[in-house]
């Protein structure tokens, strides 16, 4: 069917897949999109309230998922509110991810258009990108997961470097005054840090495949912890390097950061590309999961073999992908997406999981 039988994840391989999903293109993002929201120094007290919000949904769904061990959303949904409405609702959770799939696709296909392949056609990069990604998920979730093992440690160590290094041009009077127009603007900037934090959902599919499900909160916390910890520093380093305006008038701040100082002698004098080669890896790792919970998504809804559906796939991916005409397009998406799993995953496992509890659904009473 979806999986074999001995495609089992460990602890850490699940905290690491979190952590990567949620990082995606955020650290690039959030900089920009937050302190446009929020439009003082405050973003950093927004990114922590936000991410302890997210790491309790988070936690909401491993409970959820724990009340039926074995089997993932897309098996337990019918179990709940039975058939009609829990299709309804399994399909979306699949169109979520394919669309999720596709605009990760496009945005590391324009990053990679904007700073390394110039003059290359669009579509020949999205296509190079989703072959590689196509025979990696054909392996199941092992290969997956032994990829985000290889690139999240390499990523958050690359990132600490290059802060370290861009923390020469820091200014602290860019983070003063705290709190100066009081907690309103950090109220606004919830909006904007809950959607950087999206990527906790990704629990619905791997409790039921990890080696111990009981350390499934242990995942979830870590595999926040660890974006959120990125995120406070990114933005705090962003806005006393660039100040406000220079965040909000850039596209990719943290990339223009990193483009923003060189130092002489060393093997690498600017640290853009090494950073940019660096996050293309990261969102093609969400990338990756994002195609993976589709597919098993299809194949357990239908009860068929998950291969044909990965390639069945991989044309759609790319036409949803090309669908946005312009970077503009492709945050409006971004934010179109983010704003659906805001409630299809933030407020719906709270009520699946009252449903099950209420009515003593599941395995686990």
């Amino acid at each position: 069917m979806f999986a074999r039988t001995d495609d089992k994840i460990t602890t850490t391989q699940t905290a690491v897949i979190v952590s990567s999903y949620m990082l995606g293109t955020g650290v690039l993002t959030l900089p920009r999109t937050l302190t446009e929201s929020v439009k003082t120094p405050d973003g950093w007290i927004s990114i922590i309230v936000g991410g302890l919000i997210m790491m309790l949904a988070g936690i909401c769904i491993v409970k959820l998922c724990q009340q039926f061990p074995g089997k993932t959303i897309y098996q337990f949904g019918k179990e709940i509110v039975g058939n009609w409405i829990g299709s309804c609702l399994i399909m979306i959770m699949i169109i979520y991810f394919v669309t999720t799939s596709a605009l990760q696709i496009r945005v590391m296909t324009e990053v990679t258009m904007l700073y390394l392949l110039e003059s290359a056609p669009q579509w020949a990069i999205i296509m190079s990108f989703m072959w590689i990604g196509l025979y990696l998920i054909t392996g199941g979730i092992k290969p997956i997961a032994r990829l985000f093992e290889i690139i999240l440690p390499i990523t958050v160590i690359v990132f600490i470097i290059c802060l370290s290094l861009s923390s020469k041009l820091f200014d602290i009077d860019n983070l003063r005054p705290v709190l100066g127009e009081g907690v309103f603007p950090v109220i606004r900037g919830l909006k904007s840090t809950i959607l950087a934090f999206t990527g906790y959902e990704i629990m619905f599919i791997l409790t039921a495949i990890m080696q111990y499900p009981k350390k499934g909160v242990k995942a979830v916390i870590i595999g926040t912890a660890i974006p959120l910890v990125l995120y406070v520093f990114t933005l705090i380093i962003a806005v006393g390097a660039m100040s406000i305006d220079g965040v909000v008038r850039s596209t990719w701040p943290t990339l223009d950061l990193m483009r923003s100082f060189e130092i002489t002698g060393l093997l690498f004098e600017r640290f853009e590309f090494f950073l940019l080669v660096i996050w293309i890896m990261q969102i093609f790792a969400t990338f990756t999961i994002t195609y993976y919970a589709a597919s098993m998504g299809l194949a357990q809804l239908f009860k068929k073999k998950i291969k044909p559906i990965i390639y069945g796939l991989l044309p759609i991916i790319f036409v949803v992908a090309l669908l946005p005409k312009s970077m503009n397009e492709v945050f409006d998406f971004d934010n179109f997406i983010g704003n659906i799993s805001i409630y299809l995953f933030g407020l719906l496992p709270v009520l699946l999981l009252l449903i099950a509890k209420i009515f003593k659904k599941g395995g686990v009473k």
